[in-house]
């Protein structure tokens, strides 16, 4: 049950990186997140999103969530396998059954 999220493009500039998908996952407002517990707090789909990717990686440092993007900031940096940890837990969050 749910679909995928398609990840259509990841840009990289210095420590933050922007995640564009193919559907809307807030409004255009915009929601941002600085810890997990920060996103914990709240329970939109915005805040749910941060929290998994918080979960998924303890280099987080900062998330936000407006539109269709996704802007994530990682105190390390970023490398092929954290660009794609984290395109990852963005394309299963609304997957909640597989077959």
């Amino acid at each position: 049950m749910g679909q995928v999220i398609n990840v259509t493009k990841i840009t990289v500039v210095g420590d933050a990186a922007v995640f564009d998908s193919d559907r809307s996952l807030s409004g255009q407002d915009g929601s941002g997140y600085s810890s997990a517990p920060d996103a914990a707090e709240d329970s939109t789909f915005p805040a749910r999103l941060a929290a998994a990717i918080f979960a998924a990686d303890p280099g987080i440092a900062h998330v936000h969530v407006a539109s269709n993007g996704v802007v994530v900031k990682r105190e390390e940096g970023w490398d092929d396998s954290a660009t794609a940890a984290t395109a990852g837990v963005i394309r299963e969050f609304f997957v909640f059954y597989r077959d």
